[in-house]
């Protein structure tokens, strides 16, 4: 038989498998009877190293080196029979798992005939039998997605006393806002703590970020040309009171705009570099502090912590539970419960719990209305969106953790009030409003995040390993004006769909 490591990628390609330089399985699982992928579905190498199928039901698999063509491949999902056997057996391009049929599984049969409610109960009475609340290290990816659309960019203008500062301007300036924009960020690093934001930290291992960066460069060259009108007809020592309806806010001139000097002499040019290798690592230090602070909120939003917003379990008195099916995940039997509010809390979903353990392996949540709204004096916010997903799994210390969330917030923000921008100064004698511009706004957007987090391992630490743990965050997102395919290559990672991979930035043409 020919070695192995030659052999190995014809044996993929052979059984319809993608290969990149035979390191990485990618395949797409669906369903045998509908032909619909299957989103969330456990991939397994061995059983122990593995991934998530996204939304569009694809993965990437990363092999170790030592793999083996008989290492069993093992596929897995809620309500489908499970499908393992070595990689040298999956013979189609496609893989297809079968709907498992329902039936009285001795577990459930043995099993007291529970309610809905003593079910909930179970639940509590084990929550500190099943999840941890120790310290961990865990490796992390995580994707966040942001799209923002420009419902509306209506304005009146009132006055100008600059007449550079005109209706043509603003135009301008309202025309190099995109009506709709998205970003997409993505990291992949350790995460060492507990739920606590004083005990978590976080070391970058790589970083990007997928964005149409002429859209700021527009923006950029807008606000040096409105500093550059501001420097020629602003008066020295003049400060600015913006005004909008019954409020006012002084700003100093020099905090409106940024002007800037040129450095002819070698110690003002050794400060000027000096100043942006400081700028420098505090965008380091603030891109990583800035992710490591949308992580903890994310650990903290977990349904079995006394504080989680996701308060179902908690305080289960304010929901109503109805038992609607039963169902299995590989072996396991899982009851299937929904909840709504009856007191006034703020979601309805699912609950999937094992029926062995009592267990919530997996839980489905969607906000039955606004989770804050404010409107006061034409300014207006409304969080209208709250839904997202969590799936367990059980690790060998015996204890469930997160394996994979999902989690989409939505907000519309609008405003209508006229704006004032006033020019001030004391030391003018005589009048001592020396410029105004006056417009009636009338502007709303609304945004959607997006998060995606998915957990390779996860492994208990002591309090002293986490101590000695020294955050090491010089990583900086790299910049990508479309999808890069190589760049993840060697880690695995969560599959991009679609859209991540038809994005495009506009291109600059001169």
């Amino acid at each position: 038989m020919r070695n192995f490591k030659t052999l190995f990628p014809f044996v993929l390609a052979a059984f319809g498998f993608n290969c990149i330089q035979a390191q990485v399985v990618t395949s797409v699982v669906k369903d045998s009877a509908t032909q619909q992928p299957i989103p969330y579905a456990t991939i397994l190498l061995a059983n122990k190293k593995g991934v998530i199928t996204n939304e569009e039901g694809r993965f990437s698999l990363l092999l170790d080196p030592n793999t083996k063509e008989t290492d069993s491949l093992f596929i897995s999902c809620m309500g489908y029979e499970s499908l393992g056997k070595p990689l040298n057996e999956f013979k189609e391009s496609v893989i297809f798992l079968s709907a498992k049929p329902i039936a009285l599984n001795p577990v459930i049969v043995s099993n007291k005939q529970y309610t809905a409610e003593e079910l909930i109960e179970q639940v509590k009475i084990n929550i500190d039998r099943n999840y941890s609340t120790n310290l961990t290290k865990k490796r992390v990816f995580f994707r966040d997605s942001y799209h923002q659309n420009l419902t509306k960019s209506n304005y009146t203008f009132k006055e100008s006393t600059i007449d550079a500062l005109n209706e043509r301007f603003l135009d301008s300036v309202l025309n190099s806002i995109p009506r709709k924009s998205s970003r997409y960020t993505e990291i992949l690093g350790d995460f060492y703590g507990n739920y606590e934001k004083d005990n978590q930290k976080l070391t970058l291992i790589k970083a990007s970020e997928l964005y149409d960066k002429q859209s700021e460069l527009d923006l950029t060259s807008l606000e040096e040309k409105f500093n550059d009108i501001l420097k020629k007809n602003i008066k020295p020592d003049s400060y600015f009171k913006i005004k909008s309806g019954l409020f006012g806010t002084k700003v100093d001139a020099d905090e409106f705009m940024t002007f800037k000097t040129d450095s002819t002499d070698a110690e003002a040019l050794k400060k000027e570099l000096a100043e942006k290798k400081k700028k420098e690592e505090d965008r380091k230090k603030n891109f990583a502090s800035f992710k490591k602070g949308s992580l903890g909120k994310i650990m903290e939003k977990q349904f079995f912590l006394k504080d989680s917003d996701l308060n179902f379990i908690n305080k289960d008195n304010r929901y109503h539970f109805k038992m609607i099916d039963f169902t299995y995940w590989g072996d396991d039997a899982v009851y299937i419960l929904e909840f709504e509010p009856k007191r006034g809390a703020d979601y309805k979903g699912r609950l999937y719990i094992n029926a062995d353990d009592f267990a919530i392996i997996r839980l489905d949540y969607n906000n039955v209305k606004s989770l804050r709204t404010f409107k006061l004096l034409g300014i207006s916010l409304d969080q209208y969106l709250d839904r997202g997903k969590m799936i367990f799994s059980k690790n060998e210390d015996g204890f469930y953790h997160l394996r994979y969330l999902e989690e989409e917030m939505g907000a519309k923000v609008g405003i209508k009030r006229p704006l004032k921008i006033i020019e001030l100064n004391k030391r003018v004698k005589g009048r001592n409003k020396q410029n105004e511009l006056y417009l009636k706004l009338d502007m709303a957007s609304s945004g959607i995040n997006k998060h995606e987090l998915i957990l390779f391992d996860t492994q208990e630490i002591t309090s002293q390993e986490f101590n000695a743990i020294k955050e090491d965050n010089s990583v900086l997102p790299t910049y990508m004006p479309n999808y890069d395919p190589e760049f993840w290559k060697g880690y695995n990672i969560l599959e991009p769909n679609q859209a991540i991979k038809d994005f495009t930035a506009q291109v600059e043409v001169d």
